[in-house]
């Protein structure tokens, strides 16, 4: 197994860096929650045997080997990230750190691009999309899924009590630390509409999101122990509090926890 090499308090710019020691288990806990959505729409786009594909802040390695798995020997899968700590793979996984809003595309002529959860943290979100789009060949597809935490603010939907309401005020904290890096999190959203204006062609979307699965509690814990010292910084929450919660979660007085809708938007290149 693959060691990694993590750097408590590393930042990158990036509220949720790869290189804190909590990013393993919150790629583990988003592939357990999305992938079954994001395979699920790569296999209506079509993608088979010999394709050629980028997948954009891969983190992890669940969908960079399912795609591999699809496009078999004579395919590639170029997995990219601002950070490569956690990826390694067989062929045709080829592994490459790459900035998607400051670089040009790694590869061109491909059948597939993805990114899921990459571009609402992304301030030259515009030109990475450009870029994506620019990397298809004529007829490619490209799904790209962000988070839309304007459209389902709240961590317990049911907000109920007080162990609830703590929740959702740390989660209304930690989208403020977002916004304040540039993230955008009314992003998801656009996605149709900003493919469109790109000039693609059989654009469709639509959104998911658990409201109550294990893996919810799994990342939320992570999450709050990865911002756990900026929530305290900023002045959000008090380590007492943050203590509450965590504590809340690992005694299931909060069993209901939810994610912010994923949006899926795909489209073809005419």
């Amino acid at each position: 197994m693959r060691r990694h090499t993590v750097l408590v308090g590393a930042d990158e710019g990036y509220l949720l860096a790869n290189q804190q020691i909590h990013a393993g288990t919150r790629f583990e806990a988003l592939a357990t929650l999305f992938d079954r959505s994001t395979f699920s729409h790569l296999q209506e786009i079509g993608i088979g045997s010999g394709w050629r594909c980028w997948e954009i802040g891969a983190g992890g390695m669940s969908v960079p080997l399912w795609l591999a798995a699809r496009v078999g020997p004579t395919g590639l899968v170029l997995a990219t990230d601002i950070d490569t700590s956690w990826l390694a793979g067989p062929d045709p996984v080829q592994i490459l750190r790459h900035d998607v809003g400051a670089e040009d595309p790694p590869a061109t002529e491909l059948d597939l691009v993805h990114a899921r959860l990459v571009l609402t943290h992304v301030p030259r979100r515009a030109a990475a999309l450009t870029s994506m789009i620019a990397a298809l060949r004529s007829g490619g597809w490209i799904l790209v899924e962000d988070a839309d935490p304007g459209l389902q603010p709240l961590l317990c939907p049911d907000d109920h009590g007080p162990a609830q309401h703590l929740a959702n005020r740390l989660r209304s904290g930690f989208r403020t630390l977002m916004s304040g890096r540039d993230a955008d999190l009314a992003f998801g959203r656009t996605l149709p509409r900003l493919l469109r204006e790109h000039g693609l062609v059989d654009v469709a979307a639509d959104a998911y999101f658990p409201i109550t699965a294990p893996a919810c509690t799994t990342l939320e814990r992570a999450t709050v122990e990865q911002i756990r010292d900026r929530l305290i910084d900023a002045g959000i929450a008090t380590a007492d509090e943050i203590d509450q919660h965590l504590d809340n979660i690992a005694t299931g007085q909060v069993p209901d926890l939810a994610t912010s809708p994923m949006i899926s938007a795909w489209g073809r290149k005419p």
